[in-house]
């Protein structure tokens, strides 16, 4: 294929409700769309899903369109890429960057899927017809009613609940839990929120029967994580500390985590996530897909990733109307009982809404 435009758009969506985590509130979710076409009229569709203000990594909605205006998609135009593994290779004078990079070879993974009459699972090498579903709650304005909200959860079929934490809302939070849903498949996310002088607070987690413990320490750390999880019987889960292959195969040999997280947003694409899957799958350690608050594109592809073998934990790809009044595809992600059908049509499975992208864009560039 050979890109001849690719279109970024900026999008607003209004969060059905509040969505808060240690590190902030979120009541709408900014991010780009990316659409690139290529010399054969194949439209592909990629998401960018940083927020805008650097609460998760060091990238923003402005340094992400910055680096694709200046640097990225100078690379991509008119370049004939004959896999979309080469993109990776193509961008590997780029330091870090990730979410930006992810962003625009998305699109190039659905052109490559539409062309060579795949589903983007097939391509990735996917193989399962169905993902099971968790589902991601943000700190609440009482126990009581974030219990609410788990039963209502479970009752919608999601496989497993994860709550976030921080400190001083963090034992007796779970306690509190587990007192009212003993057998809930239950995670905790500190989103870094804790240090190695919290040892004692992250220890008393270990009675609740708890999936994981997600990234309690800092986000650049793989040390102190393998100091805590020998003094842990709960698995730590790394998030944020893993940003490419090489950080996995580093914490893996330090004994740093028992689980990892793969955003293709903070990994720098599918090829890098379907790289640190197989590097895992080799070593026995289960990973799942965690979510950003995407919009469909972005959801589309975690759905396409999460039909990888080794994806043996429900992710955080809950449904559209989730989050969402509206969605920017069709048909809509739909959680049928815990589980979403993977989509076996080419490129992405879904349809993007252009009459709602429409309505939600504030502002868009083409280039060529």
């Amino acid at each position: 294929m050979k890109l001849e435009q690719i279109t970024v758009r900026h999008i607003k969506m209004p969060m059905k409700a509040p969505f808060t985590t240690s590190f902030g509130t979120i009541d709408e979710k900014e991010f780009l769309l990316i659409e690139a076409r290529d010399q054969s009229g194949t439209v592909g569709w990629g998401e960018a899903v940083a927020f805008v203000a650097p609460w998760y990594t060091e990238e923003t909605l402005k340094t992400t369109w910055h680096m694709l205006e200046d640097f990225l998609i100078p690379i991509l135009l008119h370049k004939e890429i004959g896999h979309p593994d080469e993109v990776s290779a193509l961008f590997s004078s780029i330091r870090r960057n990730c979410m930006a990079k992810a962003s625009i070879e998305g699109a190039v993974w659905d052109i490559y899927a539409q062309q060579t009459k795949q589903s983007l699972a097939q391509a990735l090498g996917g193989d399962k017809e169905r993902i099971e579903v968790g589902v991601s709650v943000g700190i609440q304005s009482s126990t009581e009613a974030l219990i609410d909200l788990l039963k209502a959860h479970v009752i919608k079929g999601y496989k497993r609940v994860k709550v976030k934490i921080k400190p001083d809302h963090d034992v007796e939070v779970i306690r509190a839990i587990r007192a009212e849903m003993p057998d809930l498949p239950l995670m905790v996310d500190a989103n870094s929120a804790y240090t190695l002088n919290d040892m004692d607070v992250l220890q008393q987690l270990d009675v609740f029967n708890l999936l994981m413990i997600e990234q309690p320490l800092a986000v650049d750390d793989i040390v102190d994580h393998a100091k805590l999880q020998r003094k842990l019987k709960t698995s730590i889960c790394l998030d944020e500390s893993i940003t490419s292959y090489e950080d996995a195969r580093k914490a893996i040999e330090l004994g740093s985590c028992g689980v990892i997280n793969i955003k293709i947003g903070r990994v720098g694409g599918l090829t890098e996530a379907r790289r640190i899957h197989d590097l895992c799958k080799e070593n026995n350690i289960p990973v799942w897909c965690g979510g950003m608050l995407e919009a469909g594109i972005g959801r589309a592809h975690n759905i396409a990733l999460t039909s990888l073998t080794n994806f043996v934990l429900p992710g955080d790809t809950a449904g559209s109307s989730h989050y969402w009044y509206e969605d920017i595809i069709t048909p809509e992600v739909i959680v049928e009982d815990g589980y979403i059908r993977v989509p076996q049509t080419a490129g992405i499975g879904y349809t993007p809404n252009r009459k709602v992208i429409d309505e939600l864009t504030i502002s868009k560039k083409v280039y060529q």
